[in-house]
């Protein structure tokens, strides 16, 4: 008995010592997490891919790459070829399939959160300071937030913004407005105006900020520029910044954002810059693989901008790249096509399915919707695909008659209004919540090239790490997305 005591009573103080001084559970590699730096650096650029875990850049990579057999080979992405690679999980307080406010909560701020909680702890109450505040405020660097979503959306937002619920969107875009940094830019505001309360934007410029959104004015922002709001000329869904592949001449890219972010921060003490590819996530929500690899290979020359200043600053620039977390389950292989890829006809595809749907809803006049033969005409023109018995430049391009009863069966679903269309279980696998006629011709296009889903979701998947510069080391090993803040915070020198 006092053997089984001993060993009850040992066990207990181990996991003890694993408490916290607030009782919290902390892993022993999280004790301490302070590292060691002899220099810091003067510029510092956070890139976040949201939704980008190791398949969506490896998708990328062979989508640029060579697939004839024999001479297969990826072309790699300019961060792929950082020195320094790591690797972080993303769980938050409340999933291990975690959503984007609590993961960029951890990025910026260190902690673990429930999902949809921006900046605040687990007891939606207690605000954090993210690593953007810190730098503002004790070393008076310039500070620049850029997405291709909205600015108030989740992941620009946890880093100036501490609300218990990322859909407070009127109330994250007053703390943008309050927050005092220099440079936001990419999408719109969401809600700016909410319930005829003040708009955000008339807030923005009463606090001293320029608002922008003509391409010419946008271009002409330098370092006398002041703080700015810059917004893309034209937007797309739910305010955000066009898909890379519906973009036109009129249209900033993130890349060229980035760079006159660098215009406008630039400056003797330092800057700060936060640049997100929001719609890498919203691709892989509904299964589009084009628009997803496309907006990421955007993404990629965001962070070519990035190389090119350090290459002129070396001794003094950091440059990090990740995600938050995965999105949509992602995977290169698929059931029907065994150990082949064929990712070369994904190329066929000229437009989003957000494109693609509202081209449909304009076709839909009064009580009269498009046949099924005019709908499959745009099919083919916009993605490619062609009925069996049609004709193809690349015969993965030909639809099976299995694949032609599906396309017909979604597009008998898409042209009933939403109200009226199969609720069971079955459709909501098979479509999500998109619209199934575009969702249908997607995931047809990406099994055959052999590209797999498994949720519209988010996943647990853990995400890469990819580190240049003064620091660089740093990013290293196996780690917590939570560690990425400490790392952050003791390489530029802040408390």
């Amino acid at each position: 008995m006092r053997k089984k005591l001993f060993v009850v009573l040992a066990v207990l103080l181990y996991g003890l010592s694993f408490l916290g001084a607030e009782g919290t559970a902390e892993m022993p590699n999280q004790m301490d997490r302070t590292i060691s730096v002899t220099k810091s650096p003067k510029y510092v650029f956070m890139f976040i891919g949201d939704g980008m875990s190791h398949v969506q850049i490896n998708a990328a990579e062979v989508f640029n790459g060579n697939n004839t057999k024999g001479d297969i080979a990826l072309s790699p992405l300019s961060f792929t070829e950082f020195p320094v690679l790591g690797l972080q999980t993303t769980y938050d307080a409340t999933s291990f399939c975690p959503d984007s406010a609590s993961t960029a909560t951890s990025l910026s701020s260190g902690i673990k959160t429930h999902s949809g909680v921006l900046g605040m702890g687990v007891d939606k109450t207690t605000k954090t300071e993210t690593i953007a505040e810190k730098l503002k405020r004790q070393k008076d660097w310039k500070i620049g937030i850029i997405s291709t979503v909205t600015l108030n959306h989740a992941t620009p937002a946890a880093y100036y913004a501490h609300v218990p619920s990322r859909n407070n969107y009127y109330d994250i875009g007053l703390q943008m407005v309050d927050s005092g940094f220099d440079y936001f830019a990419g999408g719109a505001i969401n809600m700016a105006a909410d319930k005829g309360k003040t708009s955000i934007y008339d807030l923005l410029e009463a606090k001293g900020y320029t608002v922008l959104d003509s391409k010419d004015s946008i271009e002409s922002l330098n370092s006398n520029s002041g703080k700015v709001y810059a917004q893309n000329p034209r937007l797309q869904d739910s305010g955000s910044m066009p898909y890379s592949l519906d973009m036109d001449s009129t249209d900033l890219t993130l890349a060229d954002f980035v760079r006159k972010g660098i215009d406008v921060l630039d400056n003797e003490k330092g800057f700060f810059m936060m640049c997100e590819s929001g719609k890498i996530d919203w691709a892989c929500h509904a299964n589009d693989a084009a628009a997803e690899i496309s907006d990421l290979l955007a993404f990629d020359k965001a962070v070519q901008v990035a190389i090119d200043f350090a290459k002129k600053h070396p001794r003094e620039t950091l440059i990090v790249v990740t995600g938050d977390h995965e999105t949509g389950g992602m995977t290169i292989g698929y059931a029907s096509t065994g150990y082949n890829t064929a990712f070369e006809i994904l190329k066929s595809q000229k437009l989003s399915y957000v494109a693609f749907d509202t081209i449909i809803k304009g076709m839909k006049q009064g009580n009269t919707n498009p046949s099924f033969d005019e709908v499959m005409a745009l099919v083919t023109e916009d993605f490619g695909l062609v009925s069996p018995n049609g004709n193809a430049s690349d015969k993965a391009l030909v639809l099976t008659e299995g694949e032609y009863s599906r396309l017909k069966e979604a597009y008998a679903q898409s042209m009933l209004p939403s109200d009226k269309r199969s609720k069971d279980d079955v459709t909501a696998l098979l479509y999500g919540g998109y619209d199934p006629l575009s969702v249908t011709i997607t995931h047809i296009l990406n099994n055959k090239a052999g590209i797999g889903w498994t949720s519209y979701s988010h996943t647990g998947t853990p995400v890469s790490v990819y580190a240049s510069g003064v620091g660089e080391q740093a990013f290293s090993g196996s780690y917590d997305n939570t560690d990425i803040y400490y790392k952050l915070r003791d390489i530029v020198g802040v408390n």
